[in-house]
């Protein structure tokens, strides 16, 4: 299968992707219903889902839920379960991995300016011989200076554009990374020649976050990759939903919140 194929199975026919992800269980304690959201993915897929992010044991005890979406599987994990700032990752899948699970992509996460740069960018640029042998896409989560925002710095705009394009010029064919919700955004996307998703964000009110995802659209992020503000929602067929039309139909934030008051899971 052609790389373009795979992508065409994580981007709808618009170039962009409403993702979720479910790989929580490979980096934090905090997976309240993670589970319960991977049951409901086939319903998802009907309300506007493109594509899912998992874990190795999820592609494999989830697979009847996961046949008609994009499946991105996480080859890497924390090394610190217990730890929320996710101090350090490690390789524990590759591209092969995927291949076997039936995967269309593979994602890790990279962290420029951190201390562990050096061994992200090593796996990196490994899965990115392995995508290019076997055409699989590489999504690359580029995080500055690590997995939490705890300094200006880590959530700048500029710095933020820098990790993307340099995980980028790595061999990502995606980008997976965090917006400020400043007008400064821009130059996060401006700086990428490869789509790039705009991470989910934290759990917020839904006027808040409808306009959140109405910012990195208008900024030109090509989708949204959600997890929390998904499973953890009390109703989350009706988030997708309101999430597919700020994505793909360029909806406001007003008419998201309209869609969402408008179905009941």
């Amino acid at each position: 299968m052609s790389k373009t194929r795979r992508m065409n199975r994580i981007f709808a026919g618009d170039g962009r992707s409403v993702s979720l992800a479910l790989d929580g269980f490979g980096f934090t304690e905090k997976t309240a219903g993670v589970d319960v959201a991977a049951r409901k993915v086939p319903a998802m897929v009907e309300h506007g889902l493109d594509n899912i992010l998992v874990t190795y044991g999820q592609a494999r005890n989830f697979a009847e839920h996961f046949t008609d979406v994009g499946l991105t599987l996480r080859v890497d994990t924390t090394t610190a379960v217990f730890d929320a700032t996710v101090p350090d990752n490690m390789p524990a899948f590759d591209v092969m991995d995927a291949l076997k699970l039936g995967a269309d992509a593979v994602v890790i996460m990279n962290f420029p300016g951190a201390h562990n740069e050096r061994s992200t960018n090593e796996f990196a640029a490994k899965l990115t011989r392995q995508s290019a042998d076997w055409n699989v896409p590489f999504m690359c989560e580029a995080l500055p200076y690590g997995y939490p925002v705890t300094t200006p710095e880590s959530a700048d705009p500029e710095k933020i554009a820098t990790a993307a394009r340099f995980s980028e010029e790595l061999g990502a064919d995606i980008i997976k990374t965090r917006f400020s919700g400043t007008d400064r955004d821009r130059i996060i996307v401006d700086n990428c020649t490869v789509p790039v998703l705009a991470l989910g964000g934290p759990k917020s009110d839904h006027e808040t976050y409808f306009a959140f995802v109405q910012h990195v659209i208008a900024c030109g992020a090509k989708g949204v990759a959600v997890g929390r503000n998904i499973t953890q929602d009390p109703k989350p067929l009706a988030m997708v939903s309101a999430l597919g039309a700020l994505v793909h139909e360029d909806a406001t934030a007003a008419q998201a919140m309209t869609i969402y008051n408008e179905i009941s899971d």
